[in-house]
């Protein structure tokens, strides 16, 4: 279904971007784990618009309201259907991308697939979708705390267009990240970055970047040996958000530069725990998690939406110049970092229910 991701455990999202609202079905979540709309809210409002100056003014409240699945503040086990209503609807800024398409958007693809689209901000392909994937992050993460208590994860940009923030990804800490509206790892970067990003709204552009998330206290043996090794489900995971372009995990490309003399992680042990001296393999070997950090990096395309004008043609093949009404972010980093923790979430989540499924009790 092209609708759902996870094989235990699922989401399904639905809703389009100026329809009535949004949301997620969350299957296969254990019964008895403590949910509130408080606990999801507060990933909802890191990732909704009008947050800051640097994103867009779209003033969307995304409170969310959960309709089952959930009694006494407890998971019962059953479908967990979470909703959140569109309330700042303008349809009509979208109406001149009625009959154009604009350039790097999915206006032109879905209407050769589907034979229709939905042209009000995109409809299903808008970030606006992402929410029901941050909700059911959220659910995962309750599952996560209860199984796995010591895996923390935290995401961050680390670069935008040409600045880099030139940090040792085991360094960073949540409260630095949530510490600055661009969500960068220090503070003192922090305003340069806002300031490239002020740059180019000014400009009528829009700048691209990397997101880098680290997970840590992750227990070995989590994962596939073939089809779904987890670094190739983390891939799907990051790779199905809107705006990306890329996918890196550990050395990366750069393991391309490396010798195997260079690139091998020596074994060695502390504690009575296998451990590696370096992390070249980012957490992550033969599939399977090795208990060291997974460090991965997400690069995302400038957002495709400008307020400057753009060539295009029309739905009926004429040359045509495209001004952009719709509100947008000149950067779709800062609001990027909560959902790739939920895709996180996610994955990590449906694999501990797939280890568990063929783990005998002892």
């Amino acid at each position: 279904m092209p609708n759902t991701f996870g094989h235990l455990f699922r989401i399904t999202t639905w809703g389009e971007s100026h329809g009535g609202g949004v949301g997620v079905v969350v299957d296969g979540c254990p019964p008895l784990l403590p949910l509130d709309e408080a606990a999801i809210q507060v990933d909802l409002d890191r990732r909704r618009p009008g947050q800051s100056k640097i994103v867009t003014p779209r003033k969307e409240a995304d409170t969310c309201r959960i309709l089952s699945g959930v009694f006494e503040g407890k998971t019962t086990g059953t479908p967990i259907s979470i909703l959140v209503p569109n309330e700042d609807q303008r349809p009509d800024a979208y109406r001149e991308m009625e009959t154009l398409y604009r350039p790097s958007h999915a206006d032109y693809t879905y209407q050769a697939k589907y034979g229709i689209r939905d042209w009000r901000g995109g409809g299903r392909t808008s970030a606006r979708e992402t929410i029901g994937r941050v909700a059911g992050g959220v659910v995962a993460n309750q599952l996560l705390k209860r199984v796995a208590p010591g895996i923390g994860i935290v995401a961050y940009v680390s670069r935008i267009h040409d600045l880099d923030a030139g940090v040792d990804p085991l360094a960073v800490r949540y409260d630095d990240v949530e510490g600055n509206i661009v969500r960068w790892p220090t503070a003192e970067g922090a305003e340069r970055a806002i300031s490239k990003i002020e740059e180019a709204r000014k400009d009528g552009d829009s700048l691209g970047g990397i997101v880098t998330c680290v997970v840590r206290g992750l227990p070995p043996g989590l994962g596939e040996p073939v089809f779904d090794r987890l670094e190739a489900e983390l891939a799907r995971a990051m790779m199905s958000l809107p705006a990306t372009k890329g996918f890196e995990i550990g050395s990366g490309f750069g393991a391309a530069l490396m010798k195997g003399s260079e690139h091998n992680d020596p074994f060695y042990t502390e504690a009575g725990r296998v451990r590696t001296r370096t992390n070249h393999s980012g957490g992550i070997q033969g599939g399977i998690s090795n208990g060291e950090e997974i460090v991965m990096r997400i690069a995302f395309k400038p957002t495709a939406t400008l307020s400057r004008a753009q060539e295009t043609v029309s739905t009926t093949g004429e040359a045509a110049t495209l001004k952009a009404r719709g509100r947008h972010d000149p950067c779709v980093l800062p609001r990027a970092v909560p959902i790739v923790e939920a895709m996180t979430r996610l994955v990590l989540a449906d694999h501990w229910l797939r280890q568990r499924a063929i783990t005998l009790p002892e």
